[in-house]
């Protein structure tokens, strides 16, 4: 079951045997999350967004129409999602209850640690980036979707994927390079 491709999979799962749906959330589980918590920055926001859209999925998966990736669809659910999220969670008020007793705690240092990992910088720079740009890297170099797949999960036309993606490398390159000269120096 594990090397049938995903079409394969979903007609199976469409003529009754459920089980192979674990195949396909195991398969794209690890980059819907990541595609999500680009958008979302919190862990728990993600998993949740990711579990949503895993059933959406579901449910929806005798529409699914096989002239594209399943994972090309599936990250458009998990991006659409993740916006709308995102979208609530900034309307959404902070209560006072929510504020630290004491004025001074919103002031306090924090430790900074220098880190040994290379890619520090770079999870670090990608959080400084604004929301779609990160979610174009992500899609683009970590999930390797071609600039039409961008253009069916993010709805961007594909000129504007390109002029994105390419402004989105540059900032990428100038905050880590700017990272690495505080870090190293």
């Amino acid at each position: 079951m594990m090397n049938q491709d995903d079409k394969a999979l979903i007609s199976r799962i469409l003529d009754g045997d459920v089980r192979c749906y674990a195949v396909l959330v195991d398969r794209h589980k690890d980059l819907a999350f990541t595609l999500a918590y680009r958008i979302l920055c919190n862990r728990e926001d993600a998993e949740e967004t990711v579990q949503d859209s895993f059933v959406k999925a579901y449910h929806h998966l005798s529409g699914f129409r096989h002239d594209s990736k399943f994972s090309s669809w599936l990250f458009r659910i998990v991006y659409n999602a993740a916006v709308s999220r995102k979208r609530l969670k900034k309307h959404s008020t902070l209560s006072l209850n929510d504020l630290p007793a004491s004025g001074d705690a919103l002031f306090a240092e924090q430790e900074v640690e220098i880190p040994e990992e290379k890619g520090y910088i770079l999870e670090n720079a990608m959080k400084q980036l604004p929301d779609d740009e990160r979610v174009l890297i992500t899609l683009f170099y970590l999930h390797e979707s071609t600039v039409e797949e961008i253009h069916g999960i993010t709805g961007l036309s594909k000129p504007n994927v390109k002029v994105k993606l390419f402004r989105a490398r540059k900032k990428l390159r100038e905050v880590m390079e700017l990272m690495a000269e505080r870090i190293y120096v």
